[in-house]
This record gives C-alpha cells, sequence and structure tokens, in this order.
C-alpha cells in the first residue's frame, strides 16, 4: 500500500514539473539542469464572475391534429390535470411517475402569451410551470416531440391548447392501459 502511494505521489510529482508546475502550484523552472520552484511574484488576479441566469425550460405554440398546443422548447407536448381545477398541482407521487410536471420559471417561447406563464409551488417543494392557471404536466407514454398520446386520457387529462384551457378533442380512450387508475384522481 506504501509503495503504491509512493509511486502516485512521483508521478504526480513527474507530471505537475512537465507543466511547468510543482504540486504546490508553485512555478518550476531549470536552471543548470536543477529544477527549481519559484513562488510566483505577484497575488494572481481575478475578475468576478460573468453572472448568467440559467434559461428556464421554454413553452412554445406548435400546431398538430388537436389544433395549436402547448410544447416545450424541443416540441414535447404539455397537458393539463383537469383535478388541478387551474389551481396547485393535486399529481404528486404515484401519478407525478406517469405524469411528471414541467419544472422551473419557464420563458415564452413561439406563439406564447407570457402573461399567460407563472409557477406554483408543488407539496414536494418543485416549483411547477403554469399557464393560464393551469399546472403542466408531460406525459411518460410520448416518446417523440409532437406526440398527443396523453389527450383524453381518463377524461381527466388533456394538451393545452393557446388560450390555456384544455384542446377541445377528446382522445378515444378505447384499449387504454392505465386510464383506469388515473380514474380515482
Amino acid at each position: 500500500m506504501k509503495r503504491n502511494l509512493a509511486v502516485i505521489v512521483v508521478g504526480i510529482a513527474v507530471v505537475a514539473a512537465a507543466c511547468g508546475e510543482t504540486p504546490s502550484g508553485d512555478v518550476a523552472s531549470d536552471v543548470g539542469g536543477a529544477q527549481t520552484t519559484d513562488a510566483p511574484t505577484a497575488a494572481p488576479t481575478t475578475s468576478a464572475p460573468a453572472t448568467t441566469v440559467a434559461a428556464g425550460p421554454e413553452v412554445a405554440l406548435a400546431s398538430g391534429d388537436l389544433g395549436d398546443h402547448l410544447v416545450d422548447g424541443d416540441g414535447y407536448t404539455l397537458y393539463l390535470f383537469v383535478p388541478d381545477d387551474a389551481g396547485d398541482s393535486t399529481c404528486i407521487d404515484s401519478c407525478a411517475a406517469t405524469w411528471p410536471p414541467m419544472l422551473g420559471e419557464a420563458t415564452a417561447g413561439d406563439g406564447v402569451d407570457a402573461s399567460l406563464l407563472g409557477a406554483s409551488e408543488r407539496s414536494d417543494g418543485g416549483t411547477q410551470v403554469t399557464y393560464n392557471g393551469w399546472p403542466l404536466y408531460y406525459y411518460g407514454a410520448d416518446s417523440a416531440p409532437g406526440d398527443t398520446k396523453g389527450q383524453g386520457v381518463s377524461g381527466v387529462w388533456y394538451v393545452v391548447g393557446a388560450s390555456g384551457e384544455a384542446a377541445d378533442e377528446a382522445a378515444d380512450e378505447a384499449g387504454d392501459p392505465i386510464g383506469d387508475y388515473y380514474r380515482d384522481y
């Protein structure tokens, strides 16, 4: 074990010397074939780090078979959950595993009314994006941008239209394997 540690320390010193620095960070120089170390002559200067504000998720408008509806910046469809009644999120725990909330502070993309964008605090501590007061969700079965497989599921999940209300057309629930689970919400 001690031998391995010695090999590691020597290896670090060799690499640092090859880069012109000793392990302590001092500048190394070669004087007459012998390595010497010189402490830096001036204190390093630093500038204040650039302040960047990470942009939140984008909400945009897309057109499709269900008309104009909300999508995220990558084109994934956004849904509302009728039991939320344009208020706080009621889809938590196992519900949120299938219907993940859109989290963060959103920015308005193409066609979106920025005045309708908002956020609400979830009971699990996250901040969920809202539109016209409705918390926004993804559907776990939507596997590609533009998918709208969640439309009408259990008569409570709907694509969000441009006005911030549920899209008018309900999907056919025949053969919906998980629809019965959500009827209780």
